[in-house]
């Protein structure tokens, strides 16, 4: 009930990406039931029936990511005088996150189910009437345990996620009588740099290796892309999955590269503001961008490999694939948000000590002009590369 109410008194657009949490979760819900309704419709293909469900597991990873980076920011999760006067510290803010994450999905699954039912037909009196009956098998009971198993996935990942983001993290340390005290920071002093570049550019060259050699292999099974695409082969794709987890490790990294990058050569006041804000944001959108970036280079690909034949793209490949790109485009948007209240301290200083609102702005543009310079051409190239063994 306490995260009820929470949920009703928040911002406006808190709210908003709430909804967008329950929709992301109603389109992959969709997407569940449709291959449940594959299976039903043709019970000899089970290999296809596998095949498409596991095809969910991008759109499913992206809802997850989206929702635990929601819960995140929402403010209603950050620890708070008044709240710890009551018992509500950081566990139990944790908690009603984990469930106000749980509710928003949950929402959206109950909408995916009455949606599907209304394309099958069994909810009659609205527009489009089993508008799908065949494609989803009408004529079949459905078995709910099933579909409640299906769509549980959602919610129940989701809030695992978001009870991981939003664990409490004890950063004092024990002093010889065994208080706690809290460490002083260096004011002056950059953030430390991020640790997963090294491995995420080791999985990254690791899964251009394997494309490249199972393109060649001789003797391997191919699978079926979304759109119709076919002799695709599976070691070709598992390298494809493995250059997308190199890229979103290394996204950190590659932020606070730039960050230091923009520091090089006798900096500026805006070059060195720039430089740090993005040192100390490495971590909070540098993951987002790597996520971005491996959409964009899936993107490119797609689009090259689709470029001679153009295979019919189905409305359930469309809806995965904008619900991947969506979920990735929403998720740097509500990191960006969280990044700028974290240094509203900085800037309310800055602006009182006299600096100039255009200044600011300078610093605003540099930062995105040095991310775009570095993770544009990589998704340029790692795009090229992925193609490469496909069309090959």
């Amino acid at each position: 009930m306490l995260a009820l109410r929470l949920a009703r008194g928040a911002h406006p657009l808190v709210q908003l990406r709430r909804l967008l949490v329950a929709a992301a979760s109603a389109g992959t819900g969709f997407l569940l039931l449709c291959t449940l309704g594959y299976a039903m419709g043709h019970p000899d293909a089970s290999g296809g029936a596998a095949l498409r469900l596991a095809w969910c597991v991008a759109p499913i990873a992206a809802t997850v990511y989206f929702a635990s980076t929601v819960a995140r920011t929402d403010p209603a999760t950050k620890p708070r005088s008044g709240l710890s006067a009551v018992g509500l510290g950081p566990a139990r803010l944790t908690v009603l996150a984990t469930i106000s994450t749980a509710v928003a999905c949950t929402l959206g699954s109950m909408v995916a189910l009455l949606f599907f039912l209304h394309l099958r037909g069994d909810l009659t009196g609205l527009p489009f009437d089993g508008a799908a009956s065949e494609l989803l098998a009408a004529g079949q009971p459905l078995p709910l345990a099933a579909a409640l198993t299906l769509l549980s996935v959602v919610p129940l990942a989701a809030s695992a996620a978001s009870a991981a983001a939003l664990r409490p993290r004890t950063t004092e340390r024990r002093g010889k009588p065994g208080s706690e005290r809290k460490e002083p920071a260096d004011p002056d002093a950059p953030a430390a740099p991020p640790s997963g570049l090294p491995w995420g550019i080791a999985l990254l060259a690791a899964g251009l290796a394997v494309e490249a050699y199972a393109s060649r292999a001789s003797g391997t099974s191919n699978l079926t892309l979304p759109g119709g695409l076919t002799g695709s082969p599976a070691g070709v794709l598992a390298g494809w999955a493995l250059t997308a987890v190199g890229l979103a490790l290394a996204g950190p990294g590659l932020t606070y590269l730039c960050g230091r990058i923009l520091q090089t050569a006798r900096p500026g006041a805006m070059r060195l503001l720039a430089g740090r804000g993005l040192q100390e944001e490495a971590r909070r959108i540098g993951r987002p961008l790597g996520v971005l970036c491996v959409v964009g280079s899936a993107a490119y690909a797609a689009l090259t490999l689709y470029s001679g034949d153009r295979p019919a793209v189905g409305p359930l490949t469309a809806l995965g694939s904008l619900l991947v790109a969506g979920c990735a485009v929403l998720t740097l948007a509500t990191a960006a948000v969280e990044a700028k209240h974290a240094r509203s301290e900085t800037t309310s200083a800055l602006l009182q000590l006299g600096a100039p609102t255009s200044m600011l702005r300078g610093t605003a543009a540099l930062r995105a002009g040095a991310l775009a310079a570095v993770f544009g051409p990589l998704t340029w190239v790692v795009a090229q590369l992925a193609a490469l063994p496909l069309t090959g």
